[in-house]
Formats: C-alpha cells, sequence, structure tokens
C-alpha cells in the first residue's frame, strides 16, 4: 500500500469532496496519509482528520511563514498533542526566504523552538526549506545526536546537502516535482539516494505531478510519482511501493498494532 508521508487534507481545496476523496483510498491503493499542520489551526485540523479515519495520521507543528506563533502557550500546546496517539512528528518546520518580506530571524526562532518541543518528546521533524539550504542545515546540524529523526520534504537541493542529512539519519521527501521535465537537480538526487531513505509524498492540494501538473493535487497521483521514481531506481513499481511505505512506518515509528487496522 502507498504511504503519502505528507498532505494538507484539511485545505479549504478539499472542502467540497473530502470525504468522498478520503474514503477511495483504500481501493485505490493508499494505505496511510499523514496529515501536517502548518499552523496551531491547520495542526488541530489535523488531529480531528487522524480522529475521523483510522488510514490518517497527523503531525503538528507551525510553517516558517507563519513565525508570530510562536508564543510559549502554543509551544505548550505542541508538546500536549504530542501525548495522543495518532500525532507522530513535529511538522511542518523550518525556512523559507522565498518570498519578501521575510523575518530570519523570527524563522529560525519558531524553528528551534518547534526543534526543542521534538527533542523533549523524543518525535521525528517534518522540515520544509526553501532558499535556505545553509541556515537550515546549520540548525539541523546544532541538534545532531539530539533529535529522534525525520524527514527533510519536498526537497530541493543537490546530492551533497541531501547526504549530509542522510548522514544525521534524515530521509528525504519526493513528490510529483520528480516527473517534472525540468527537474534535473531532483532526478539526480533520487538516483543517488538510497531507496531505503526515501519517502513520497504529494503535499496536495499543491505540486500535482506531470500528466496533471498545475491541478489539484490528491495522494491519487501517487502512482505517477512511483513511475518515475521505479524508473531511476531500474526497480519495480510494487518494490517503490513496498520499500517507501517501509520507510514511513518507520520515520513516523507507526507500530504493527497500528498498521494491522489499515489491514497490513
Amino acid at each position: 500500500m502507498i504511504f503519502d508521508s505528507h498532505a494538507h487534507y484539511d485545505d479549504e481545496a478539499f472542502e467540497e469532496d473530502r470525504e468522498t476523496l478520503l474514503s477511495s483510498f483504500q481501493d485505490n491503493g493508499i494505505g496511510y496519509v499523514t496529515n501536517i499542520g502548518a499552523n496551531m489551526e491547520t495542526s488541530l485540523n489535523s488531529v480531528r482528520l487522524a480522529e475521523k479515519y483510522d488510514f490518517i495520521y497527523a503531525a503538528v507543528g507551525i510553517h516558517p511563514e507563519s513565525p508570530e506563533e510562536n508564543t510559549e502557550e502554543n509551544m505548550k500546546k505542541l508538546s500536549e498533542y504530542c501525548r495522543h496517539k495518532k500525532v507522530v512528528a513535529i511538522g511542518e518546520i523550518g525556512l523559507d526566504y522565498h518570498y519578501e518580506p521575510l523575518d530570519k530571524k523570527a524563522q529560525r526562532a519558531c524553528f528551534e523552538a518547534q526543534l526543542e518541543v521534538a527533542v523533549e518528546k523524543n518525535m521525528p521533524v517534518v522540515i520544509h526549506s526553501r532558499d535556505a539550504a545553509k541556515d537550515t542545515l546549520d540548525i539541523v546540524k546544532n541538534y545532531y545526536g539530539k533529535l529522534d529523526g525525520g524527514v527533510i520534504h519536498c526537497f530541493s537541493y543537490g546530492p551533497e546537502i541531501a547526504k549530509e542529512y542522510l548522514d544525521m539519519g534524515f530521509y528525504i521527501g519526493i513528490g510529483g516535482v520528480l516527473t517534472f521535465k525540468n527537474a534535473k537537480k531532483l532526478k539526480e538526487v533520487a538516483e543517488h539516494v538510497p531507496i531505503e531513505r526515501i519517502v513520497i509524498e504529494t503535499d496536495c492540494p499543491y505540486l500535482s505531478p506531470e500528466p496533471n501538473r498545475g491541478k489539484r493535487n490528491s495522494s491519487l497521483n501517487l502512482p505517477y510519482v512511483v513511475t518515475a521514481l521505479s524508473e531511476i531506481k531500474g526497480i519495480s513499481a510494487e518494490a517503490v511501493v513496498d520499500i517507501t511505505c517501509k520507510n514511513a512506518l518507520e520515520m513516523y515509528r507507526i507500530d504493527d498494532a497500528q498498521s494491522a487496522r489499515n489491514g497490513e
């Protein structure tokens, strides 16, 4: 079964057909989804989705675009969410220097505050990093040996930086961008990173793969990513599904008892 390791099904893009769409997943080979928080509101939404659907798990965290939510009260709430049996990670957290204006200092403080929560609660992290390669890597290196792994979501840097994260025990998140004709750098990363350290993701409703680029994304599009990855790795699509699912289960520490509820 496919594991979509990063999705946003609480997004308003799914308001009209969320239940119908999610109910179709089991019949279409989608066995697991981790719904990812981007602020305090969507983190709570993710927990609620995880409570409603057996196959959905939740990550809770504050995206770098919302550093103003970095308050003592909110860090306490994130810590409390970690006690929920369906919460499997802190995320998505990190740095994003793409859009101006931005407050790099506030982003770094928010990122570090949530890394502290992850260390305290022994949780893996889902890291967002865009146009901030050095700063993200430097901060994560400061926590090396304290963090219990995680994933660099929607990886957008080169093989050298990927190796640095692999050496620290992280997984590399790969999604629809892999199918883009101009995704030379990501294809190179996918070639170099061992399949045992890759998880697949949608980041839906964003980043639909070819041939649906520009349309609303969903986990139903992940077979396109699987096919692209199988061609790069020279292994079967079935092997890609099996290995990346196993990787995500291990990364999020979803145990056999939880897996059994999904018929695995």
